[in-house]
C-alpha cells in the first residue's frame, strides 16, 4: 500500500513548519535554517522570525539557504488590527499564504461563538483575497468540544458561507479531538490549502512523534489529502522530548521520501 503514495503525492510540496525548531531560531534563524536547508527541505512555514527584527533581514536568510517560504502562521488579532501591515511583511517574505493558528478562548466559549469567528475569519479571507492573499484556519483539539452534541468544527464550517475560507488541517488534534483525520479532510475537500503532517505516539500520553513512526494512518491522510486538493503539506512536531529537534525534522523527511511522497 505505501507505494502508491508516490503516485499520488509527488507533485505536493514538503515544507516543515518552523515551529518545530523555535527554541533554535530565537538564538540564531540564519543558521538555523541553514540546517534546516542541509536536511533536505525546499519550503517552510514561518511562524515568527526568531532573533531577527524585520522581513527584510528573514527574507535575505532565506534566500541565502536557498529556501522558499510558502506561507506563515499570523495571529487573529494582527489580521484585525492592521491586515496591510501583515501584507506587507508577506510580500517582502515572498508568501502568500496567510493561517491563522488559533481561535482566541474567549472568542469560542459556546455554539454563537464558534459561529461569529465562522464570520469574522469569512470577512479576514475576503480581505486577504482582495490582497492577493489566501487565507487559512488551522485547528487544534478544542474545536472538537461539543455544544448541544455539535462540535466548534461542525459549527464553524457548518456555518461557513464564506468559501474563500481554506482549511490548514492538523492531522494530529483531530485525532487529539477524537475525530477522524481522513473523514475530516474529505468533508474540506476543495477548501484544503494544506495539511499538517504530525504523528501521535503510541501510549496514553498521545505524545508527538515523527511523521511515520506513530499511529496515525499517514498512507490513507497523504492519499485523502492529495484527492481533496491540498497544496502544500507540512511537517510539524510540537515537542521532540528532548531529542534535537533538526534530528525529527530529519525523521519526518527520510519517512516521507521511503514513501515516495517528497
Amino acid at each position: 500500500m505505501l507505494s502508491l503514495i508516490g503516485d499520488v503525492m509527488a507533485n505536493i510540496p514538503v515544507a516543515l513548519q518552523l515551529f518545530t525548531v523555535r527554541e533554535l531560531l530565537q538564538l540564531d534563524f540564519a543558521g538555523t535554517i541553514q540546517e534546516v536547508a542541509k536536511i533536505g527541505y525546499r519550503y517552510v512555514e514561518l511562524a515568527g522570525l526568531g532573533n531577527l527584527k524585520s522581513a527584510k533581514k528573514a527574507r535575505e536568510a532565506l534566500d541565502k539557504a536557498k529556501l522558499t517560504p510558502i506561507a506563515a502562521h499570523v495571529g487573529m488579532e494582527e489580521l484585525e488590527k492592521d491586515i496591510d501591515a501583515v501584507a506587507r511583511d508577506a510580500r517582502t517574505l515572498g508568501y502568500w499564504n496567510l493561517i491563522v493558528p488559533s481561535i482566541p478562548q474567549q472568542r469560542r466559549q459556546d455554539a454563537a461563538g464558534w459561529k461569529q469567528a465562522a464570520q469574522t475569519m469569512g470577512d479576514r479571507a475576503a480581505e486577504c483575497h482582495r490582497r492577493g492573499f489566501e487565507l487559512a484556519y488551522h485547528n487544534h483539539a478544542f474545536e472538537f468540544t461539543l455544544f448541544d452534541g455539535k462540535s466548534g468544527f461542525d459549527i464553524f464550517w457548518g456555518a461557513s458561507d464564506y468559501k474563500l475560507l481554506k482549511s490548514e488541517l492538523d492531522v494530529y488534534w483531530v485525532a487529539r479531538g477524537g475525530a477522524d483525520p481522513v473523514a475530516w479532510i474529505k468533508r474540506l475537500s476543495g477548501r484544503l490549502l494544506a495539511v499538517h503532517l504530525k504523528d501521535m505516539a503510541s501510549g496514553a500520553d498521545s505524545k508527538f512523534a515523527p511523521v511515520g513512526s506513530g499511529i496515525l494512518d499517514m498512507t490513507a491522510i497523504l492519499a485523502a489529502a492529495k484527492a481533496a486538493g491540498a497544496h502544500f503539506q507540512v511537517v510539524e512536531q510540537d515537542n521532540t522530548y528532548g531529542t534535537n529537534p533538526l534530528e525529527a525534522a530529519r525523521e519526518s523527511l527520510e519517512n516521507l521520501k521511503h514513501w515516495g511522497a517528497v
